[in-house]
């Protein structure tokens, strides 16, 4: 076998507070340099050499995982108007085709759009927008074709279904049309990837034409566009990351002039959900996990609105589905989310009840304002994706579609736990587990332990039938409910980030022992995957306790955190301020400094460790994962696989067709059995 790719060192130095900073690897950041990419290139074929004696397991963890996937399958139908709008795929095809019918689900089929056509001709695929009007006669979409998240709008008429014009330059993936259907209001980027602009384009003008609507000057804010489910307004939501504020506009009136809800305070989020006589607000106005209170339809200052659903500490209320009769809050406790059914008149409210210890729920489309019926997903470690809808009047659940799963599954073969470590400070972390009920528990069973712990995001326990491919063999899996994330709570995110981000990663080491101390696992079988933020997760970790891991799995990793972070012009580094401090402050810089994986590799023994990236990937650049392996290759005293797998067509999402990306998860699978010894 022939030896790794080495990549030369090439010193850099800046000064930053005081201190001189030394990047050996910066040169890898030109991404237009023969040298970079063959550089790439090599760990590629390097990579695949590594792996080609475990080459007929990966074909054949591929045929499983693709054998799981029923080729024909179509989802439940929603009803707007007069439509039923469904999606469906077709056997051996990677991409959705998108469908509706007339009056009846017995009635023709219209295929309205047909992505595996889309992406005739590239490699990678993705569709962004895809918003029919609200007379139902023109579809408005919009498709990435390399990964990189800029996006080309499209319109089609859905009358003879011939394309109208399109917009040449690249937009965000949000856009929204106006009740006249000829107005479509939608955003684009500035030169950092950052959502900035609202234009107003009418059918019939020339793009060059379109209207400048809203423009946000702070770098710190996203900007996103959505017409109300009443149809009543279109909004304007601006955000940073402890930040919003919201714009609005009678979406009957497109021309006219977005007013203000209320002005941006800092550390005030808020949403609106635009009722009859009402908005309702979503706010963490004296209320860290939030609260629900409304408001009248003008300008009110927050101290006159009506308090709806009071603050809980134990209890974050995340968002609401809002209809006619009835509220739908979606709250969660002890990591769980549940259902609040609210009726408006007699302010009555119930749950919807669950029966695993550790489950997923979320709202599906409800687009119809007068329904009394809500429509949710419920998905649990065991028991795959089923799809409800719920009368709210009679309290009844009515399964809308079970997912099938060809070859059969059993729940009642596998076992789902919840259990706690410990953390430093005393504070009980949430572990979910999933294994095969045959597994025994004899400390010597290989574990796959998963974290992410960052942006408030949720680790949620759902169903994986890629992931059957490790539990049949014997592996067990679980999420570590870390701090960063917001599983337990706002409170629990706050206790992850800036100043703070080191409870993220000693969290995770405490489940990682915590796990072993009680007959899981032991080191020589514990392996842990993160991806993005999850892979930084990663880099600290195996930095602070390598002993603690056979093998770890880090997927597009923010690792190179303080170059990253001390480079404004890099797409997104202003408003990820808020989340990992401003190294330009002194304190930050020492903080950062403390814990970027990047700047902290050691002479030591790593895990054997697979690393990916994408080379066009907008959020995390593809030469953090590759300066890091290069650093690790140059430091490690250990004889362990190093892999690095950059996908050369694609962003930050890998693969993108629902087979193709099977390929990536087919060579971690085998990277894992290989390291540990499994047949």
């Amino acid at each position: 076998m022939k030896k790794p790719p080495l990549a030369p060192p090439q010193a850099t130095v800046k000064e930053i507070n005081g201190i001189p900073l030394i990047d050996d690897y910066a040169w890898l950041q030109d991404k237009n340099s023969p040298e970079v990419i063959s550089y790439l290139k090599a760990e590629n074929d390097y990579a695949e050499e590594v792996m080609q004696d475990h080459k007929d397991l990966e074909n054949q963890l591929f045929e499983e995982m693709k054998g799981r996937i029923q080729p024909e399958e179509q989802s439940a139908p929603v009803r707007i108007d007069n439509y039923f709008y469904y999606s469906r795929t077709e056997a051996e095809k990677d991409y959705r085709v998108y469908c509706r019918k007339k009056s009846s689900m017995d009635a023709e089929e219209e295929i309205l759009l047909d992505c595996n056509r889309l992406a005739e001709g590239h490699e990678y695929f993705q569709l962004g927008v895809f918003e029919v009007s609200p007379n139902h006669q023109l579809l408005a979409y919009a498709i990435d074709t390399d990964g990189s998240e800029k996006y080309r709008l499209f319109f089609k008429n859905l009358d003879d279904h011939t394309l109208m014009v399109d917009l040449e330059s690249p937009i965000a993936d949000s856009a929204a049309w106006a009740m006249d259907s000829e107005t479509l209001f939608y955003l684009v980027h500035d030169d950092s990837m950052r959502p900035y602009k609202v234009m107003r384009h009418r059918l019939g003008t020339r793009p060059e034409d379109d209207a400048e609507v809203f423009t946000e000057t702070d770098d710190r804010f996203f900007v996103s566009v959505e017409r109300s489910k009443n149809d009543a307004f279109l909004l304007i939501e601006t955000g940073s990351k402890i930040t919003t504020e919201v714009r609005y506009l009678d979406a009957n009136q497109p021309e006219g002039k977005f007013r203000t809800f209320h002005a941006r305070e800092d550390h005030h989020e808020y949403e609106i959900y635009p009722h009859e006589a009402y908005f309702y607000i979503r706010t963490n106005w004296q209320a860290e996990n939030f609260r629900l209170m409304k408001a009248p339809l003008k300008s009110t200052p927050k101290e006159e609105w009506e308090e709806v659903i009071p603050h809980e500490a134990d209890v974050k209320l995340e968002g609401v589905d809002e209809f006619k009769d009835y509220l739908a809050v979606f709250e969660r406790q002890q990591g769980l989310r549940q259902i609040r059914i609210l009726a408006l008149a007699g302010k009555d409210t119930h749950f919807i009840s669950y029966d695993d210890p550790a489950y997923y729920i979320f709202g599906n489309h409800n687009p119809d304002f007068n329904a009394s019926v809500i429509r949710f997903s419920y998905t649990s470690l065991t028991r795959p994706l089923t799809v409800y809808d719920y009368h709210i009047p009679n309290r009844k659940k009515t399964i809308v579609k079970e997912k099938e799963i060809p070859g059969g599954h059993d729940p009642e073969a596998y076992v789902s736990e919840r259990i706690d470590a410990t953390a430093d400070d005393g504070t009980s972390i949430p572990i979910s587990l999933v294994y095969r009920k045959d597994v025994r528990r004899n400390g010597k069973s290989p574990l796959y332990l998963y974290g992410y712990g960052a942006y408030g995001i949720n680790s949620e326990p759902y169903f994986s039938t890629n992931r059957l491919s490790l539990l049949d063999r014997g592996f067990i899996f679980a999420v570590a409910h870390i701090r960063g994330g917001a599983d337990l709570g706002e409170p629990w995110y706050k206790a992850g980030k800036l100043l703070k981000k080191q409870n993220t990663f000693t969290d995770f080491i405490n489940c990682a022992q915590h796990l072993i101390k009680e007959g899981y696992t032991d080191a020589d079988n514990l392996c842990a995957m993160g991806g993005s933020a999850g892979g930084l997760l990663i880099g600290a970790v195996i930095n602070a306790r390598p002993d603690l891991f056979n093998a770890v799995v880090a997927k597009v990793p923010f690792v190179d955190v303080l170059n990253t972070m001390l480079d404004p012009n890099l797409p997104l580094t202003v408003t990820e301020y808020e989340e990992w401090g401003n190294p330009q402050e002194k304190a930050f810089f020492e903080y950062i400094r403390s814990y970027s994986p990047y700047d902290n590799v050691k002479p030591q023994a790593y895990p054997h460790m697979l690393i990916t990236a994408g080379l066009n990937d907008p959020r995390v650049s593809y030469w953090e994962p590759a300066k890091w392996t290069a650093k690790l290759r140059s430091a490690k005293t250990d004889k362990n696989l190093l892999l690095l797998k950059t996908n050369m067509g694609a962003g930050h999402g890998g693969a993108s067709g629902r087979y193709e990306y099977l390929w990536e998860i087919a060579f971690e699978y085998a990277f894992l059995m290989k390291v540990l010894g499994i047949q």
